[in-house]
């Protein structure tokens, strides 16, 4: 799908986050697991169809008179795997994932601190309500969690990044509206729980996302029609390992690919150079 101005993609998800997590303060619980289960399922079946999609820029007419007509392939492959070494060494998925623990073990520990302090406090003599205070440092530990773990699942993924950059790089907005689709039902099933503080984290995808798509409008203006085409065919690749995760048939690291997409316009030019 072709816009007139990039950041459209991300302007649509930060409207879904915004009315799933309001639909998710209101009547988010009430869903049944098996609905979610099949909303995740048919969100994989349409990510493999981005995916494919997104691909077949392997054989863009462009791409395949820089290179030779047998070299596209071998650039997206040889960008895959020195990507996915160079990640997989650097630990990039376990390091977001870890990232996002620690994030909320920290909140976890603050919040039985808190709760600690207010038990032995309590013994004191005090002018405000004990059980009023508990509460409003629960609401607000609750608050900050939903924000940031959110945030977290939102920003911090490769879907996010390959979006944003086909949109920036005027690609289309198909990838972020699948995204949007995910992150509306994600942020439905957050808000039920952590409330509005799932609201918030609408803000953080504006920002970073925002931030990746004029990073791929100024790419846009440097990077010749090859490269764009390389860049785009290995993201379709790793929207692939984002399907089969979303259908739960393989748990492809596609965090530690994600160097992939630095490595293929490098290749390209690398084969141009030599060829």
């Amino acid at each position: 799908m072709n816009v007139d101005f990039p950041g459209l993609g991300t302007l649509v998800n930060v409207g879904t986050i915004v009315v799933g997590s309001l639909l998710g303060m209101a009547v988010g619980h009430r869903l049944p697991q098996r609905t979610h289960a099949v909303v995740t399922d048919i969100l994989g079946l349409v990510t493999l169809l981005v995916a494919a999609l997104s691909a077949v820029a392997v054989t863009d007419a462009a791409f395949v008179a820089a290179t030779g007509s047998g070299a596209p392939v071998l650039i997206v492959l040889g960008s895959l795997l020195i990507g996915g070494i160079a990640g997989s060494l650097l630990r990039i998925e376990d390091r977001l994932e870890g990232l996002a623990g620690t994030i909320q073990g920290w909140l976890a520990r603050r919040t039985d601190a808190r709760r600690s302090s207010g038990r032995r406090a309590s013994h004191r003599p005090v002018l405000i309500d004990a059980t009023e205070t508990g509460q409003d440092h629960a609401a607000r530990e609750r608050f900050i969690e939903g924000w940031l773990t959110a945030s977290l699942l939102f920003c911090v993924g490769p879907l996010a990044i390959l979006g944003s950059l086909s949109d920036g790089l005027g690609r289309g907005i198909d990838q972020l509206l699948l995204k949007s689709v995910l992150d509306g039902f994600a942020a439905l099933a957050f808000a039920s729980s952590f409330g509005v503080g799932v609201l918030l984290s609408a803000v953080s995808v504006g920002v970073v996302q925002g931030l990746v798509t004029l990073a791929g409008v100024l790419l846009g203006s440097v990077l010749p029609d090859a490269h764009i085409a390389a860049l785009t065919a290995t993201g379709g690749l790793m929207l692939v390992g984002i399907g089969l995760r979303l259908l739960h048939l393989k748990q492809i690291p596609v965090g530690d690919l994600l160097p992939a997409l630095v490595v293929a316009p490098l290749l390209t030019q690398l084969v141009i150079v030599l060829r």
